[in-house]
Parts: C-alpha cells; sequence; structure tokens
C-alpha cells in the first residue's frame, strides 16, 4: 500500500497540495496572549454545567459536562472536568475547548488538556492545540478561581493563555 506524504489544505480559502510543514515554514510564528473569563452556573434555570456521571456528592468520579460562557460573550468553554484525584482536588480538567464566536478569533478554537488542582491559588494547563487562527497552536493556560459559591458551586474563573500559533 503506498502512501502519500502531501495533505490537502487550505490557504485563504483556496485548496493547496503542499504539506503542512511547507506552509508553516512561510508563516511567522506568533504569541498571543488572551485574558478571559470562564463562568461555570450549575445551578437555576439555566445552567452551563451538569453532572453527566459520578456520586452525587463532589468527589472522586464527579464527572461533569460543560458550555460556559467566555468573558462578554466573545466564545464559549466546552468540554469535560472530572475530578480525578482520591487524596485533593484534583480535576482532569479539562478536555476544553474554548470556541471562539466574535472578533478576530470568530470561528477558531483553542484545546486544553490538563490537570487542574482547584484549591492551587494559580494554576498551569497545557494548550495541546487550535483550529482557524490557531491552527498548530501551543502554549500554557494560567488560571485562578475568581469567584467561588460553595452553596451552589458557581465558579467565574479568571484564564490567562499564552499560546504560539502560524
Amino acid at each position: 500500500m503506498l502512501f502519500s506524504t502531501s495533505c490537502f489544505t487550505t490557504i485563504n480559502g483556496v485548496f493547496s497540495e503542499q504539506s503542512p510543514m511547507a506552509i508553516s515554514t512561510k508563516r511567522m510564528e506568533k504569541l498571543t496572549c488572551l485574558h478571559l473569563y470562564f463562568h461555570d452556573t450549575l445551578d437555576g434555570t439555566n445552567p452551563t454545567a451538569i453532572r453527566i456521571a459520578g456520586p452525587s456528592k463532589w468527589s472522586f468520579g464527579t464527572t461533569m459536562m460543560i458550555d460556559d460562557p467566555l468573558t462578554k460573550l466573545v466564545g464559549r468553554a466546552q468540554g469535560i472536568y472530572a475530578f480525578a484525584s482520591q487524596r485533593d482536588s484534583g480535576l482532569l480538567v479539562m478536555v476544553l475547548n474554548f470556541a471562539f464566536l466574535e472578533g478576530t478569533y470568530n470561528g477558531s478554537a483553542l484545546s486544553i488538556l490538563g490537570r487542574n488542582p482547584t484549591f492551587d491559588k494559580v494554576r498551569e494547563m497545557p494548550i495541546v492545540g487550535g483550529t482557524g487562527v490557531f491552527r498548530y497552536a501551543w502554549g500554557y493556560d494560567l488560571a485562578k478561581t475568581f469567584s467561588f459559591n460553595q452553596k451552589t458551586g458557581d465558579a467565574v474563573v479568571e484564564y490567562n493563555v499564552s499560546v504560539l500559533h502560524f
């Protein structure tokens, strides 16, 4: 069986047979810094996070599905987070996408996958990829809890994202 090393991709909406590596060497890598707030609402008539598996208490195995708004609705934080530690508040974070709906990044997304020790003041998580403007993205996110309501579980988390992309 023969395999081709080229692929079809688009450059400014035009299909090209150039390999992604050839395309990437023609573009300059950019650093983009984003400051966003993630609004996780578990209560009320329109929750943005719901429990999909695990025990009724917030503990090991609790798994949540989210579709949270990002600062002034520039996009949505969509994904899953789960309590993955029996000893502390570590979340298998976040299988999380920041899907941008407005402005310069409209139609683009960033993907985060990492551990989130929720009681640490600042948590670092890796950016593992992206689409659109953020194709070939890599970087990191520093997250801080801005507010948390112990009664309802509602939280606002500040995200400071530094991402390299082409």
